[in-house]
């Protein structure tokens, strides 16, 4: 069975990397793009549209989305509305968003994905991290991505600190007592954990997860040099969702 695809944001970065990987694939194909600020009505024979409402009659089987966290939710509400089991890279959602697109998704009996991070590398540090913070409660988060990148921290970093969160003893760290000279030193708070954005040109997505015990350390890192390194990921989340009939948070429900 083919299945038929749709990308929305698919002249950013990732749009692209995603556009190469299903025109590539011979059990998927390509039925519509979407880009606000696009001037093209086609390419390559595929219709391309900039508002989503235009999108609302087209069959298709999957929404795919890499468009900006100010736009996701809707889009994803849209998709779901529309009968397209998303699949959803775009990070900023909160979570009682994501409570309630699961809850429609049930609804409609359609599957879906928000992934913070679709590299396998990636999810494996999570489940890795998750494993590690049962035993090293003092634990801080390192994430480095491109100056492009409009949301901090990542969604990864908070993903793997809720994963951390669910296992740790829960504590705040460094003294009680502690100034921060510069506001924004010691990094975001989550649950007594650190999490510390950096944001450079060159960087495409990295994350290191430092634990620190008596007399001992342990550093964790993963790196994705290229945008490639995703797609192995959306591929399989395009092939999974169909067979599902509810949307879950996480690539590491699918695989």
């Amino acid at each position: 069975m083919t299945i038929q695809v749709i990308i929305a944001g698919f002249k950013g970065k990732m749009g692209q990397a995603a556009y190469k990987m299903v025109v590539e694939d011979p059990n998927l194909e390509l039925v519509g793009l979407l880009d606000p600020f696009t001037e093209e009505t086609e390419l390559a024979g595929v219709p391309v549209f900039k508002h989503k409402e235009d999108l609302a009659q087209l069959s298709a089987d999957v929404w795919v989305d890499f468009t900006t966290p100010k736009v996701a939710y809707e889009n994803t509400r849209f998709a779901l509305e529309n009968g397209f089991a998303p699949v959803v890279g775009t990070t900023g959602f909160t979570s009682e968003e994501i409570t309630e697109l699961t809850a429609l998704s049930a609804e409609k009996g359609l599957g879906g994905l928000i992934a913070p991070n679709f590299a396998i590398g990636a999810i494996l540090l999570m489940q890795f991290a998750t494993q590690a913070a049962k035993y090293f409660p003092n634990v801080e988060i390192i994430e480095l991505h491109h100056d492009q990148k409009k949301d901090a921290p990542s969604g990864t970093a908070i993903k793997t600190a809720e994963l951390m969160s669910q296992v740790r003893t829960s504590q705040s760290q460094g003294l009680a007592d502690e100034e921060e000279l510069i506001e924004g030193a010691r990094g975001a708070d989550f649950d007594g954990m650190r999490i510390h954005s950096v944001r450079l040109p060159g960087l495409v997505a990295h994350q290191e997860v430092i634990f620190g015990s008596q007399g001992e350390g342990l550093t964790l890192r993963h790196d994705s040099y290229d945008r490639t390194s995703f797609m192995t990921g959306v591929n399989l989340a395009i092939k999974e969702v169909v067979k599902r009939d509810q949307l879950v948070y996480g690539l590491e429900h699918l695989l």
